[in-house]
């Protein structure tokens, strides 16, 4: 059942969210239309708490996106024109977080186990967010499938300096999830979506090097894929 009070807090939340993204240049048009669908689906569906994880990740991820961006730029590994996201990016992060709201609403599920789920799709999208953003700049990139050096920006490619920050951002995430989520103290079941937030970035670059750099999956694609697997190997590990 859909609570109505909390349906219009959702509304009011994500109205003024999305056009607070779009007014700071940090999501385009259609970017922020997207953001709106996606966060009503969440908000309504998940609850306020799934709600605020998602944004928080949002916005630290236009953080990182914006770091150093006159040297991303100059190297050509920036996304957008100016970091900047399109609808495409929302929905790369977002569809599978939106599937988990709908399909445990309709199955009826609630509780540690949809929100663990959840979460690690989450992680693995602020891993990979953190990762690629903050690794580009790192000198020291190598292919993850042949561990030759490659230049920094490359599909597959990853450094130390990038995946330490993925498991931080992982563990970021997952201790944020679950004190706006749970409301409680985390206890050792908070390890999973922090595992499963890095697992899911290094199949991401696997991915990358493998299937999408032969351009038989977009890069949508491949961060759709990274996140349902992160959240799959969750559920397998939690029921």
């Amino acid at each position: 059942m859909i609570d109505i009070e909390q349906a219009a807090l959702v509304l009011a939340l994500c109205a003024a969210l999305s056009l607070l993204s779009w007014k700071l240049g940090l999501l385009t048009v259609d970017g922020s239309l997207a953001a709106f669908a996606v966060g009503m689906v969440l908000g309504i569906l998940g609850g306020i708490g799934w709600l605020l994880l998602l944004v928080l990740f949002a916005f630290t991820g236009f953080l990182v996106t914006k770091y150093k961006m006159d040297l991303k730029v100059k190297r050509g590994v920036q996304e957008g024109r100016k970091g900047e996201r399109n609808y495409r990016n929302v929905l790369a992060n977002g569809a599978v977080p939106m599937a988990i709201a709908v399909l445990t609403f309709l199955a009826g599920l609630e509780g540690e186990l949809s929100a663990l789920v959840y979460m690690s799709a989450v992680c693995v999208a602020a891993a990979d967010t953190t990762a690629s953003e903050l690794g580009v700049l790192s000198d020291r990139t190598y292919m993850i499938t042949t561990f030759r050096r490659v230049p920094p920006g490359v599909d597959g490619g990853v450094s130390l300096y990038g995946t330490a920050w993925a498991v931080a951002a992982s563990a970021f995430a997952a201790l944020v999830g679950w004190v706006v989520i749970m409301g409680t103290v985390p206890s050792a079941l908070v390890l999973i979506p922090i595992a499963m937030g890095v697992l899911g970035c290094f199949i991401d670059s696997v991915i990358g090097a493998t299937l999408e750099t032969k351009g038989w999956v977009t890069k949508l694609w491949n961060n759709i894929t990274s996140m349902a697997l992160g959240a799959a190997i969750a559920l397998l590990f939690l029921l």
